[in-house]
């Protein structure tokens, strides 16, 4: 083994790199519970009531758009709270809301509770944003485009192996038992972020937190921003 590797491998690891091992899992797994349910959403719903073809078309289309709508209505506030509470303090409340509302919608007995909990789900959002953001904020700006990426790596696969890994598991365990499943490691996600993600923050005043139109002013290149926006939307 190279000594400067070894010396990598032997060294004590740093806060930041730390965050990143557990944070890089949380995001994995955040984007999992997002996706999961795409294979088998149509027969979940399917096996909550005597549904037409249309009417079946319908709760679904409602059952999949309910979290990414609550999602973009409440980011910003969220996002605010994050400067004045702290990002780790958001990563607690999303992934323990997620894990109640997911293994919760292992028990509904009708698609408005299904679709309630769908839009719960969207109020616990943030756990990957929060993510990205601690890790930007910690770690040594010269480390931070290899660590971001990494850390990305990490949702992407999520959201990606989400629909393989919730058809699987609904195939060999059942539809509810996948909610139950997911939940319990959105829990150990929880606890992990809990006792092993460390944060140095400075709270922000609520008087000092500017809007987000002054911030866009303020900018050297906004036109960048917005394109950016416009084309992750």
């Amino acid at each position: 083994m190279p000594q400067r590797l070894k010396e990598a491998v032997m060294r004590p690891r740093q806060t930041w790199e730390k965050n990143l091992i557990v944070l890089w899992f949380g995001t994995f797994m955040a984007g999992i519970g997002f996706s999961l349910v795409m294979p088998f959403m149509s027969l979940y719903i399917d096996t909550l009531g005597d549904f037409s073809a249309h009417a079946l078309n319908l709760w679904s289309g409602l059952a999949f758009s309910a979290t990414f709508l609550v999602t973009t209505i409440i980011s910003p506030w969220w996002g605010r709270l994050a400067d004045q509470k702290g990002r780790k303090l958001m990563l607690l409340r999303a992934s323990l809301g997620m894990a109640v509302v997911l293994a919760a919608m292992g028990l509904v007995t009708n698609v408005y509770q299904l679709v309630g909990l769908r839009l719960l789900q969207g109020v616990f959002s943030g756990y990957i944003s929060n993510a990205t953001a601690l890790v930007a904020t910690g770690t040594p700006k010269k480390r931070s485009g290899q660590v971001l990426g990494t850390l990305a790596t990490g949702s992407v696969t999520g959201q990606l192996l989400g629909p393989l890994v919730g058809g699987i598991t609904a195939s060999a365990f059942g539809y509810r038992l996948t909610f139950f499943i997911t939940g319990s490691i959105l829990l150990l996600v929880f606890f992990l972020s809990l006792f092993f993600v460390h944060e140095e923050f400075t709270p922000i005043e609520k008087t000092d937190l500017q809007p987000a139109t002054q911030i866009l002013k303020e900018l050297k290149y906004p036109h960048v921003v917005i394109g950016m926006f416009i084309t992750t939307m």
